[in-house]
């Protein structure tokens, strides 16, 4: 056994090293992602005026009015507007995405980000995605700023600190005494007393380490994901892509479209409402059915013909497989969503253990190395 304890430290010590500094960057931005939105709106104060009144819903007209004063504004945009459904009464945050497919939909292109008037006729702000603070944080907690490749580097990065997390451990774990392996000895050498912090550091804040390692790691890697849940749980219910039934015509009002899927999912609450361009596309209702432990990105959705405004297409997580069911806990427990505010801090206060183990980690190394040479 001390042979494979041995081989287990040495592996641990060297994906410390080499996994040190990206997991900490992007423990550090996912801290600050936590509070992603409301950090933004503190940022930039034009777009947080809340107004009185109620907030748009399925039923308020305003997502016509901002669809008009988006294709008023950017005439030459064919592309899709995807407006999000704050439940707040208070400017209305919108993205284009120019279109890159025969159908027009959007895949790995940044998009225009718009904050309309909470009436929908004015552009209070607008900014590419990427060019302003919280969506470079962004970007570069979900791909290093290397595009699709980085987001999969950063995947396999996840994969790799549940390697070390589990080592740590492993290596860790006591052969006699628990009293012992859990004291922090202040009256040691500086070398025990780095190993004493890295050590409890790691142990009182693992569970919520591998939970947030796992599920960055699977949000990630998508295809990973779905073939891990099929192998352990169940297979998947893949979400519909259908087409409209046409490719020209006069589209339909946003108001008809949000009507449908009221029906088709009438115990939802409406989240993001993504109208097409030209061509075949479709209008995609995101929503939020009873239950679902997500709140900004819910994983239910009621696809709209755009010419006829036929339902063409429900996906209600309610009756996916017991995958879905899994999958829709992965976003808001990698966020620290899932629990309110006091989760959501406590996710932040995490975010910072990282640099405590690599900081307590690498001096240590620092110093035994420098303690053999000088024997």
């Amino acid at each position: 056994m001390a042979p494979f304890r041995s081989l287990l430290r040495q592996v641990h010590l060297w994906l410390g090293l080499a996994l040190g500094l990206p997991f900490l960057v992007l423990a550090f931005t996912g801290s600050a992602l936590v509070f992603y939105v409301e950090i933004d709106a503190l940022l930039n104060p034009a777009a947080r005026t809340v107004s009185a009144g109620p907030a748009p819903d399925w039923n308020s007209p305003v997502w016509d009015q901002a669809l008009r004063t988006a294709r008023a504004r950017w005439p030459e945009a064919s592309g899709k507007w995807s407006f999000e459904v704050t439940g707040q009464a208070g400017p209305i945050p919108a993205r284009y995405y120019p279109p890159s497919s025969a159908h027009g939909h959007s895949h790995g292109v940044d998009p225009l980000m718009v904050w309309f008037s909470r009436d929908g006729q004015q552009v209070v702000r607008q900014a590419r995605w990427g060019d302003y603070l919280m969506t470079w944080l962004y970007d570069v907690h979900r791909n290093l700023l290397a595009g699709d490749t980085g987001n999969y580097v950063v995947g396999w990065i996840g994969v790799a600190s549940l390697l070390l997390l589990i080592t740590g451990l492993i290596v860790w774990w006591p052969r006699g005494s628990w009293r012992k392996a859990l004291a922090y000895k202040r009256q040691a050498s500086p070398i025990r007393r780095l190993y004493d912090l890295h050590k409890l550091a790691g142990l009182y804040s693992l569970a919520l380490l591998l939970i947030l390692t796992a599920t960055g790691a699977l949000l990630a890697l998508p295809a990973e994901k779905g073939w891990l849940l099929g192998k352990l749980v169940a297979p998947m219910t893949p979400v519909p892509t259908p087409v409209s039934t046409a490719k020209t015509g006069v589209q339909i009002p946003v108001a008809q479209a949000l009507s449908a899927a009221h029906a088709a999912l009438p115990d939802a609450q409406v989240r993001w409402v993504d109208v097409p361009g030209p061509g075949d596309g479709v209008f995609r209702i995101r929503a939020r059915v009873p239950h679902d432990p997500t709140t900004r990105f819910p994983t239910s959705f009621v696809f709209v013909d755009q010419y006829s405004g036929a339902v063409l297409a429900v996906h209600d997580m309610r009756q996916g497989s017991a995958s879905t069911a899994v999958n829709a806990w992965i976003r808001p427990l990698h966020d620290a969503s899932v629990g309110g505010l006091a989760t959501r801090i406590l996710g932040v206060l995490i975010g910072f253990v990282p640099a405590v183990l690599f900081v307590t980690g690498f001096l240590r190394w620092r110093k035994r190395a420098a303690a053999r040479r000088a024997s």
